[in-house]
């Protein structure tokens, strides 16, 4: 799981992220970034309901998606905010090596890594 320190706090960053940020689109996943001056990055995993009914199935994809982060941190350098939003629910069952591939692209994409 990703420290506390690297999370958002507050509705109004991520709401600035949204509506400053510039957005990278995969087929299951959406990374919406933007710089900020806090001399740290900050993520957040977004699951629809729309995705999954199920609050322990959101979770599972939640923290798999945040342990795959978690991973690429040593290799962040740019202070950033993240959001990573997913579209379905076969984040769940590939395999996580494929999904760390999945956000290493989109980081290296980004131009962040």
């Amino acid at each position: 799981m990703i420290q506390k320190k690297y999370r958002f706090h507050s509705r109004g960053g991520v709401r600035y992220t949204y509506q400053h940020g510039k957005t990278i689109r995969d087929s299951k996943i959406s990374l919406v970034f933007a710089t900020n001056g806090r001399n740290r990055q900050r993520y957040a995993v977004v699951v629809s309901k729309k995705v999954l009914k199920s609050a322990v199935g959101r979770n599972r994809i939640r923290r798999r998606v945040y342990e795959a982060i978690r991973l690429e941190l040593p290799n962040i350098q740019k202070p950033v905010d993240c959001i990573f939003i997913i579209y379905t629910k076969e984040i769940a069952q590939i395999d996580f090596s494929e999904l760390r591939k999945m956000i290493h692209d989109l980081l290296i994409e980004a131009e962040i890594i």
